[in-house]
């Protein structure tokens, strides 16, 4: 099965992302996670991704079920304006933190001024509540940001509570953890 466990900051822009993706790369090497060279384990564009090392044992729930045989098991990092969502299943619906009322098809019609970066905000139809769109409420997690790290085939693995929480430390943002099921390869 072709999976990604994708790691977002719960903010639109991060601060400094680009310096901040290097240190938090630079952790999960001397970490032992991943490796620090690229390598074509990757599985978007060029393939290049920094492959899994011995130390990612130490830092899911399944160590048995890390990726070490397949060719695609790298970590990308991704430092533009992104959308994190499952792809298989997505339900794209969301609530106002504040009303509670379903906004999914007004937050996810937004995405279309998000995305090119005219605003990081959404602003409930309903109530009027406005937040960064990472501050409404998803069924599913998914994910809006300038950064996202991306491990190829490491969902079935899990990742351990303590290791999300170091991440969210790096990046000293709150974090989601979006699990996606891909077809084909």
């Amino acid at each position: 099965m072709n999976t990604q466990s994708i790691i977002v900051p719960k903010i639109s822009t991060v601060p400094v992302h680009e310096p901040r993706a290097r240190a938090i790369l630079r952790w999960l090497v001397r970490e032992n996670i991943v490796e620090e060279q690229l390598s074509t384990c990757g599985r978007t564009g060029n393939r290049m991704a920094y492959g899994i090392a011995p130390g990612a044992r130490k830092v899911v729930l399944h160590p048995e079920l890390l990726p070490f045989d397949q060719p695609v098991n790298g970590l990308e990092v991704v430092t533009k304006r992104c959308i994190y969502t499952p792809v298989q299943g997505f339900l794209e619906e969301a609530g106002c933190a504040e009303c509670r009322r379903e906004v999914g098809e007004a937050l996810f019609e937004s995405l279309e001024e998000w995305m090119p970066g005219q605003t990081d905000n959404f602003t409930c139809p309903e109530c009027g509540h406005e937040d960064d769109i990472n501050g409404f409420l998803f069924l599913q997690p998914c994910g809006f940001s300038n950064l996202g790290f991306i491990f190829n085939n490491w969902a079935d693995a899990g990742f351990k509570p303590s290791f999300i929480e170091a991440f969210a430390d790096w990046l000293d943002q709150p974090v989601a953890v979006v699990q996606v099921i891909l077809n084909g390869n």
